[in-house]
């Protein structure tokens, strides 16, 4: 049976032969981006080459990039939702275009992988005339020429969601086929790249109709209707579009941006719609039954919830991502968090996270060595989150005591509070208020989503006010800081200490905040001292060296390098000094941009510096000048 690192290999392989470069995955948090959290598809890391910048591999780009997508945290527990998970993709930029796309994606599912063709369906673009965006006749006449060849008759059903499937091959849908960051045309911001796209489904059977409450669960239901039948593995997306002031214009080039789900794409292999009957998820699995004592066939959602959410939480803390109460470190919190509660439902009342670890690192240190190189960081990072949070839960117990000692009655608003100051899902709180013999408020459900959602709401606005800027932030004041913090970081191991070394970074147009390794508080002098040498680099105006050279002689040369794995064998260094071979203060692997000269910075602040995670210390700076 193939194996999630053989299929990996394989599509990457084919790409190759197909005149494709293979690049190593991004991080999960996007370089210099201030507007989103995490890389939640393979196409984020590509933004500016969609956009007309030249990639220096060329123009056939392959790869199997990290994604995580922390929407998807409540969704998790059914056959085939996750958070974190790689997607297999192939970029064309300005190269070929739809015909060769898609023959060449239909070859590898059917011919490499061997899937039956009759058991693959398609959707396309059902256009819109509002916007004055057309129909994708091309796509739909390419799919049927593509299936004439297999003996199939693709029929063709528009507006399926309204009409069901009707023994159709192509389904056209409007939304659902449109791919931007911003998802729907109406939502895209100017200047948003975006286009037609055309999904891939893999039919597991009409016998494998698995929710009830599917409104197509007496009639043949259609690919989208996400009852479980249909899953939907790839997606080649037609970037032709950008939105600008006067609508929909075509971009300068035509582009292919395709994804492919690497763990849907194995269940459909395997003919199995479980994406945790995978060897992706299986070891743990087994681990989590012996653990428990309970069998996954049980409580398969539960088992699904620790599963995912372990696996998301190691690959992110991997890529310097500590758990915390704002932006990305809240989401690891919450996926760790999670993970105990759903312990709990599984009768697990003691810490067992860090027995889970290396049935991640077994999975994947080939494919990305980083996750075997940090397994200790790993390890401590989650012993002592699963500790402080079990403690958190006795406290909760205690306050949902306090509270309804004399009410006698548990509201939404009870519950609430102690789901989001200490952390308890609304099950645990109805449990535990039927254990006391509570009453519960009437309909406390609905209400306890309604004030879910309106704090929810909230939120995201004030999300998008902080994370807005543009797509992957060129601005002058981002590149500022973007070099900033190379100055920092050769400040702090000048007055810190070598052993210092980047743990992370993330900037946004109104300050720059910088993780590193580092045991214990910085004193005030020393903060200051670093503060003093930062800005006399500044003032001395010190020109800024780019290179390309090949990784390994980079870092020979001393460049240092923030996940190193990440980079392709031919790198970009910049250096700060008069000289780059012998005569500089900082030089460092990165894909820019910088300014020319240090005294474009300005004036540098540092205004707070306190804990990330165990031997992890964060910095935050802003410009004053």
């Amino acid at each position: 049976m193939l194996t999630a690192s053989q299929l990996r290999q394989k599509y990457l392989s084919f790409c190759e032969k197909n005149g494709h470069v293979v690049i190593p995955s991004s991080p999960l948090v996007p370089e210099n981006d201030p507007t989103t959290l995490f890389t939640g598809s393979g196409m984020q890391p590509m933004i500016t080459y969609l956009l007309g910048a030249k990639h220096p591999k060329g123009t056939r780009i392959s790869d199997s990039q990290k994604c995580f997508r922390s929407q998807d945290i409540e969704e998790v527990g059914d056959n085939r939702h996750t958070t974190f998970f790689e997607m297999l993709g192939n970029w064309s930029l300005g190269d070929y275009f739809k015909k060769e796309q898609l023959n060449w994606y239909f070859n590898f599912l059917t011919k490499e992988l061997g899937l039956d063709p009759e058991k693959l369906f398609v959707t396309v673009y059902q256009g819109n005339e509002e916007l004055g965006i057309p129909q994708d006749n091309e796509a739909i006449e390419l799919w049927q020429a593509i299936f004439a060849e297999h003996g199939i008759e693709a029929k063709v059903i528009n507006k399926a969601d309204q009409v069901g499937a009707q023994d159709g091959r192509i389904f056209t849908y409007g939304d659902k086929n449109w791919w931007s960051r911003a998802g729907a045309p109406k939502n895209m911001p100017i200047g948003e790249p975006g286009g037609p796209d055309s999904e891939v489904f893999y039919d597991f059977g009409s016998e494998l109709k698995l929710h009830e409450n599917s409104i197509w669960k007496n009639e043949v239901c259609h690919v989208n209707c996400d009852c479980g039948r249909y899953m939907e593995i790839g997606n080649s997306v037609f970037m032709q579009y950008q939105k600008t002031n006067n609508g929909f214009e075509p971009l300068p080039q035509k582009n292919i941006d395709f994804g492919g789900g690497l763990e849907r794409t194995l269940a459909a292999v395997m003919q199995d719609p479980d994406v945790f009957n995978t060897d992706l998820f299986l070891p743990m699995i087994t681990l989590l039954e012996n653990i428990s004592g309970k069998s996954y066939k049980t409580d398969p959602t539960s088992f699904r919830v620790i599963a995912d959410h372990m696996r998301a939480a190691v690959m992110l803390i991997a890529d310097g991502v500590f758990p915390g109460n704002k932006d990305q470190g809240y989401y690891v919190r919450r996926l760790i968090r999670r993970s105990v509660r759903y312990g709990k439902k599984l009768g697990i009342n003691h810490e067992f996270l860090t027995d889970l670890v290396p049935s991640v690192i077994e999975v994947y240190q080939d494919a990305y060595p980083v996750v075997k190189t940090k397994q200790n960081e790993i390890t401590n990072v989650l012993a002592q989150e699963e500790k402080k949070f079990l403690r958190t839960l006795e406290k909760g117990l205690r306050e949902f005591e306090k509270n309804l000692e004399q009410t006698k009655v548990l509201t939404a608003e009870q519950a609430f509070n102690l789901y989001e100051t200490y952390g308890f899902p609304l099950e645990l709180s109805l449990e535990e208020a039927k254990t006391q013999g509570l009453s519960l408020a009437e309909q406390i459900e609905t209400a306890f989503q309604r004030i879910k959602k309106e704090h929810a709401d909230k939120s995201r606005t004030a999300s998008v006010g902080k994370f807005k800027g543009g797509l992957q932030d060129h601005s002058e004041i981002t590149v500022k800081y973007h070099t900033a913090t190379h100055l920092l970081h050769a400040a702090l191991r000048q007055i810190l200490g070598k052993e210092v070394s980047q743990k992370g970074s993330n900037i946004t147009v109104e300050r720059l905040r910088f993780d590193f390794s580092y045991p214990q508080a910085l004193t005030v002098d020393q903060l200051k001292q670093i503060e003093d040498q930062i800005n006399k680099w500044i003032e001395l105006d010190l020109p800024m060296h780019k290179q390309v050279m090949q990784k390994e002689a980079a870092l020979k040369a001393g460049a240092l390098a923030f996940f190193v794995e990440k980079y392709p064998d031919e790198v970009n260094v910049y250096t700060v000094g008069t000289n780059p071979t012998n005569d500089w203060i900082s030089k460092e692997l990165c894909g820019g941009p910088h300014v020319t000269h240090t005294a474009e910075i300005g004036h540098i602040e540092l205004f707070k510096e306190q804990a990330v995670a165990a031997g992890v210390r964060r910095i935050y700076a802003r410009l004053t000048i």
